[in-house]
């Protein structure tokens, strides 16, 4: 077996083995959105993103996943890392740099990987991981497999995280489009009454209720964002962008699992 099994960071034990190395096809297949007119990316709405800018974007998952942010930064245009102009080259450095630092600001988050892979979808796409304070464990490689395996973190602490993240972006430019949650509450049924030494408390609140002083507890806030989800980059991240964009639009809402 490899040394990187013994890593303390390998998230698997007992016992595993390799899989038998396949021959190399001659042809390698296409990936998703080679074209511009068949990528995802380019149809999807910037309702699908929790910050826009006339040249970038910024997406998270559908859901919480095991790390306190996963995010993906990926070009307007229809372009591969190799293919940015000079422009755009020098601002993915800047972006790159501004969206660590934005991760990195939010409570709970030690380091920020940043990882491209690219054989999923060929518009360009940035993978930022945050790995928690203090978890060890987690460090180096397998961070993004860790994020399948640990338990979601709360969905209030995510949603907050990604409105503070968008609003940190927005400081420099662009349009953030992540919202805090709404805080969850309902009025009380009715107003306590007088306590009555010779009248059960559950007699009073009937009789409360008969004479039509019960007040109707309100429909409690929703939360505003529902976010796209991104498939396992082998299966080609983008397959699934437009589905959850769509939606999104169709439920009234406003919008994902890192593709490695």
């Amino acid at each position: 077996m490899p040394e990187f099994t013994k890593w303390p960071s390998f998230p698997f034990e007992g016992d595993i083995r390799v899989k038998q190395i396949e021959e190399p096809v001659e042809v390698e297949p296409s990936r998703k959105g080679e074209d511009s007119a068949d990528c995802v990316a380019c149809a999807a709405p910037d309702e699908a993103y929790i910050w826009v800018s006339d040249r970038w974007r910024v997406r998270a998952m559908d859901q919480p996943s095991g790390l306190p942010m996963v995010l993906i930064l990926e070009s307007r245009s229809h372009l591969d890392l190799g293919d940015l102009p000079n422009l755009l080259a020098a601002e993915l450095g800047v972006m790159t740099v501004r969206l660590e630092r934005a991760i990195r600001s939010l409570d709970g988050v030690a380091r920020v990987h940043v990882n491209r892979w690219g054989d999923g979808s060929a518009h360009l796409h940035m993978w930022f991981l945050a790995r928690p304070y203090g978890r060890l464990q987690l460090r180096g490689t397998f961070l993004s497999l860790w994020d399948a395996i640990l338990p979601p973190i709360p969905e209030m602490q995510w949603r907050e995280n990604l409105a503070l993240v968008a609003a940190w972006l927005a400081e420099f430019g662009g349009r953030p489009l992540a919202e805090p949650p709404h805080i969850q509450w309902q009025a009380p049924s009715s107003f306590a009454a007088a306590a009555d030494p010779d009248v059960p408390a559950d007699s009073a609140a009937v009789e409360s209720a008969a004479n039509g002083s019960a007040t109707a507890a309100p429909e409690p806030v929703s939360s505003v964002a529902a976010l796209e989800e991104p498939d396992d980059e082998a299966a080609a991240i983008e397959a699934a962008a437009v589905e959850a964009a769509s939606a999104s639009s169709e439920s009234g809402l406003r919008p994902e699992r890192p593709a490695a």
